[in-house]
């Protein structure tokens, strides 16, 4: 007796209009891609990556490990799936979170993550219209409280807090370093992610030195042992 023929998953291509569910379906039958999106319905597919783009992803992604290693209840991944709704699998640069158990807004969902980070880095290049479009928009409506995008033409840092629903700019310091608003002492030289001669390690140290930060570390812990 013969078997039965097992339909095939039609693959993910640009522009399918998908639930997440059935996304997430057909991604995890082609274990073979690396990098596609669900947003607001629609799958975006992965253009070709510059060097720079991917120089710029780790540098941004050392800087916030140095962070997360002195900041316990933190972590930080790269290039990781997030379920942010029935219709939105956005996979971000880099992201940031405080872990669940020390007060974090985010879930794990199975092999991903679940609601949003609070930080999300995007280094943008030939996705920049994503960036600050879609992309922009769906962080703002998950619920991203931070929002940071490196953009490689015309070589500008943009960082954003959410603010009553809406994306506020976060303007420098007088020393022109850049501040996080939700993780105290996260700092950064927007010079140093251009300048090879400059090290985005010095501000973040400074910062990991500052009152605002030995406070934080002591409230993930107080948050910790509830």
């Amino acid at each position: 007796m013969s078997l039965a023929a097992i339909p095939l998953l039609p693959p993910l291509r640009e522009g399918d209009r998908l639930t997440s569910a059935e996304f997430l379906r057909r991604w995890d039958a082609m274990p073979e891609l690396k990098h596609a999106e669900l947003i607001d319905g629609v799958v975006f597919m992965s253009s070709p990556l510059s060097l720079s783009h991917g120089d710029q992803t780790l540098n941004l992604g050392a800087w916030l490990w140095l962070y997360a290693e002195q900041t316990p209840g933190c972590r930080v991944g790269a290039d990781a799936t997030w379920i942010m709704g029935p219709k939105d699998v956005p996979q971000p640069d880099i992201a940031l979170r405080i872990l669940p158990e020390y007060g974090g807004q985010s879930t794990v969902a199975g092999r991903y993550g679940g609601g949003a980070p609070e930080l999300i880095v995007e280094v943008s290049g030939s996705s920049s219209s994503r960036d600050l479009g879609v992309k922009l928009d769906l962080y703002r409506r998950a619920g991203v409280r931070e929002y940071l995008t490196i953009l490689l033409n015309p070589g500008q840092v943009i960082w954003r807090q959410l603010v009553r629903g809406r994306y506020k700019e976060i303007p420098p310091e007088e020393d022109g370093l850049l501040h996080s608003r939700l993780f105290p002492g996260l700092w950064l030289d927007p010079a140093a992610v251009w300048d090879s001669q400059r090290s985005l390690r010095d501000a973040v140290e400074q910062g990991m030195r500052s009152p605002e930060h030995a406070v934080f570390v002591r409230r993930l812990a107080a948050h910790k042992r509830r």
